[in-house]
């Protein structure tokens, strides 16, 4: 069974996600890869690597992502928030900072954390 990484990105952050992606695109090729609405298409894009994309993270698609942490189908999350420029649409994150610690799953915020998830998962 392949490794799940769920990348999610604010809209201040979506720049530094497809950069971050681009830098460990070796990495990345090995693993499943989920992602809200938006990152997840401009992930594609912008690398070629396939991405499963959900519902956009003000619509749920954090939601959608913490339920398949809690099922075991998530083995690692990057979630690139921005605390300073976070918009009234942004989905709460409490629900998914929640389910990845109660099922024990890494979850990194920020790209130092996520460059040693990235080297952990693959």
């Amino acid at each position: 069974m392949q490794t799940t990484l769920a990348l999610i990105a604010h809209d201040h952050r979506k720049k530094e996600m497809v950069s971050f992606c681009m830098k460990y695109h070796q990495h990345l090729m090995r693993l499943s890869l989920i992602a809200t609405g938006a990152t997840g298409a401009r992930l594609a894009e912008a690398t070629g690597l396939p991405v499963e994309c959900v519902l956009p993270g003000a619509a749920g698609g954090d939601l959608q992502i913490a339920a398949r942490v809690a099922t075991g189908e998530v083995q690692g999350v990057i979630f690139l928030m921005d605390a300073w420029k976070q918009a009234a649409h942004d989905p709460d994150v409490q629900p998914l900072i929640r389910v990845c610690t109660t099922q024990n799953i890494p979850l990194a915020l920020n790209l130092a954390t996520a460059e040693m998830l990235i080297r952990h998962l693959s």
